[in-house]
């Protein structure tokens, strides 16, 4: 019979793993919300043409991130099963990968500027974007490589040393971004391509300190052995191809949506787009945290399934989601009461704020269920059966999130809070489909998870 470990080591064990990866990923979400800071107070157009940016940005290259994603299950299995070896041959496979990946990302990102023109954007604000996004392309093998060191760390419970060079690569972009954009620090002033400039020069120095961390300390001992021609063998591809392309529509499908719903809000004004992305910004802050919890999930899942202990795996997954859902309680209360206040720290604009503060409270409504469909999408990645949130992600996103909020947006007179209101409806509808399906499809000790 499959032992138990006590409810409350059980807690303590994923709040372990959960919050240096949540403060990890709060570091890289603060980079991005150094530029709004900086650029919201440079000017409402850069603010915009940052918010049109980001959309396409993430939207492309963590499509090739979700792919990489794909580590998570074998890493965390070969870990629980003490697979040292395998651990290192899957690390090789994903780098090779990375740098494959890197190519067709770069290619998107020349190209920002007459994809948003094509797509209906304003020409000057897809010009500045186009100009934030370039100034970023030398970074993108940096940032998916870290990707895969992250993952071979964090899967092998090696959570801590993700967040002090995050720390520190935070620190580097505040200055750097601060100096570049205003021309203090006996930098150049350059706007918008002062952010961009930092945001890539920040990703390469936190991937090469990443590099020289693990070297340093010893990071891979017991997991690994000499890069070789195996890294490049179709077998050990294809089964990260296999793990991480549903995983890559499954995050991506989610982030589309909300890029797209950025495209939605720029047709409704500068004032709205630069209020959508403020909140856009406050949701994605207080998303790492849940997020965090999910990867959580996913490492100690993993393990539990490596170790051949799928009862305690399922266990871990409805931790994850309770504490998930609770955080996010207190985040939706937190937009409820300071709508008028939170704005006022990305932009002094009054039209922006007046905005914001309209679509706060529907923001707050649905981060409870954005909790819980993270959680669940990390246990799902844990059991290596990523396939059910994509099609929750469509179904949620792409046939009710996004048409009935555009309809209300540009076909009815609530604008902007009536896109909010149909990705509120949307998040309903993933969240309580991915619980129902984890409640009948959960792992058991009589239907365990083989590799």
């Amino acid at each position: 019979m499959e032992s138990r470990e006590p409810l409350r080591g059980e807690v303590a064990r994923l709040a372990r793993l959960a919050v240096p990866v949540a403060f990890s990923n709060l570091g890289m979400i603060a980079m991005g919300a150094v530029d709004q800071l900086l650029l919201g107070h440079y000017g409402t157009t850069e603010l915009a043409a940052v918010g049109l940016a980001n959309p396409w940005v993430f939207g492309t290259i963590m499509f090739a991130n979700g792919i990489l994603l794909g580590l998570d299950p074998i890493i965390a299995r070969a870990h629980g099963a003490g697979d040292g070896a395998r651990s290192a041959r899957a690390t090789h496979a994903g780098l090779v990968l990375a740098l494959a990946l890197s190519l067709p990302v770069a290619l998107l990102w020349w190209f920002t500027e007459p994809v948003l023109v094509a797509i209906g954007q304003d020409p000057e604000l897809s010009r500045l974007s186009a100009t934030f996004v370039r100034a970023q392309i030398p970074s993108i093998p940096f940032f998916l490589g870290n990707t895969v060191l992250s993952r071979y760390l964090q899967n092998r419970e090696h959570v801590k040393q993700t967040v002090v060079v995050m720390a520190v690569a935070n620190v580097v972009n505040a200055v750097a971004a601060y100096g570049l954009i205003y021309g203090e620090l006996g930098l150049p002033g350059l706007g918008v391509l002062g952010a961009g400039l930092a945001t890539n020069a920040t990703r390469i120095a936190s991937t090469l300190t990443l590099v020289a961390w693990t070297r340093a300390f010893r990071l891979f001992e017991g997991a690994w052995e000499p890069f070789s021609a195996r890294a490049f063998e179709r077998r050990g591809l294809a089964e990260i191809l296999g793990y991480g392309v549903p995983i890559a529509f499954q995050t991506c499908t989610e982030m589309w949506a909300f890029g797209l719903a950025s495209f939605i809000a720029g047709p409704l004004g500068e004032a709205s787009l630069a209020a959508h992305q403020v909140a856009m910004q406050f949701a994605s802050i207080t998303f790492m945290i849940p997020l965090g919890i999910s990867q959580a999930v996913t490492i100690r899942a993993g393990n539990l399934l490596g170790a051949g202990r799928p009862s305690a795996a399922a266990r871990t997954g409805w931790i994850g989601i309770a504490g998930s859902a609770a955080f996010m309680a207190l985040a939706a209360a937190t937009f409820i009461l300071g709508r008028n206040l939170l704005p006022r720290a990305f932009t002094s604009d009054a039209a922006v704020i007046a905005a914001a503060a309209g679509i706060l409270p529907i923001a707050g409504a649905f981060e409870i269920f954005d909790g819980a469909q993270a959680a669940a999408c990390g246990m799902l990645r844990g059991m290596g059966r990523p396939l059910p949130a994509t099609v929750m992600n469509l179904l949620g996103y792409w046939v009710v999130a996004l048409p009935l909020g555009g309809f209300l947006a540009l076909r009815t007179s609530l604008g902007l809070r009536g896109l909010w209101l149909g990705l509120l409806l949307g998040l309903v509808v993933v969240a309580v489909g991915l619980v129902l399906w984890l409640r009948k499809n959960q792992p058991r000790a009589e239907l365990a998870v083989s590799d």
